[in-house]
């Protein structure tokens, strides 16, 4: 079942970076536009920022210490 899933994973980012590639944008507005597959790296790398920085915010600030309540 894993395997399976990891295929259509891997099958569905390679999509879309082929996809990427055969349809850029038509009338890109800013110059990062025209860099193919832009938008799915620059989301990809905003979610895994997303992650690390909540982690990072949940064990500095959020968690108490083990013996908080005694």
């Amino acid at each position: 079942m894993q395997k399976k899933l990891r295929f259509i994973l891997y099958s569905a980012i390679a999509i879309t970076g082929v996809l990427g590639f055969v349809f850029p944008y038509k009338h890109p507005h800013f110059w990062w536009q025209k860099i193919p597959v832009f938008d799915a790296i620059f989301g990809f790398i905003g979610c895994i920022v997303i992650i690390i920085f909540s982690k990072w915010l949940g064990h500095r600030w959020l968690m108490k210490d083990e013996h908080y309540y005694d």
